[in-house]
C-alpha cells in the first residue's frame, strides 16, 4: 500500500494556502513545509508527521500523527493564538479531499505554546491524528 501521508500532506497545505483570511494574519508565503533560516514571521510550518499502518482485517489504512507550528516574534501570545485559532479552525475535523485516498477524520489532539529559548520565538504547536483508507 502506498503511504496517504504525501496526500495528506498537500490537501492540508492547500486548505491552508487556500484560506484569505489565514493568508491575511499570515501574508501570501507564509506556509512552509519547514521554518528557514532568518524566517518572515508569522509563519506556520509543517512539523513532525508519524505514519503508522491502521489496517483493518478488510481494509487498508493508516492513522497519522501530525504538528503544524505557528511561529510569531511579536511580545505578546495574541498574534500567535489568533493565527493558531484560524489554523484549528480549517483543520480541525474537516472534510478534506486526497487525492488517491480517502481522509477518515482529521482531529486535533492536542496544542502547545512556548518561547523558543534561543529565539525567544513565540511557537504555537498545533497537533492532530488523521486516519486515511
Amino acid at each position: 500500500m502506498t503511504s496517504a501521508s504525501n496526500a495528506l500532506m498537500k490537501a492540508v497545505h492547500a486548505r491552508l494556502t487556500g484560506d484569505a483570511a489565514l493568508t491575511a494574519l499570515v501574508g501570501q508565503g507564509g506556509v512552509h513545509d519547514r521554518l528557514m533560516p532568518k524566517p518572515k514571521l508569522p509563519a506556520i510550518a509543517f512539523g513532525e508527521w508519524e505514519t503508522r499502518d491502521y489496517s483493518t482485517g478488510t481494509e487498508p489504512g493508516e492513522a497519522h500523527s501530525l504538528t503544524i507550528t505557528v511561529w510569531s516574534q511579536a511580545e505578546g501570545r495574541r498574534q500567535a493564538q489568533e493565527i493558531a485559532s484560524r489554523v484549528d479552525t480549517l483543520l480541525h475535523d474537516a472534510a478534506l479531499t486526497l487525492e488517491g485516498f480517502v481522509l477518515v477524520s482529521l482531529l486535533r489532539t492536542g496544542s502547545r505554546t512556548r518561547r523558543e529559548p534561543n529565539t525567544r520565538y513565540l511557537q504555537v504547536e498545533l497537533r492532530y491524528r488523521a486516519v486515511t483508507e
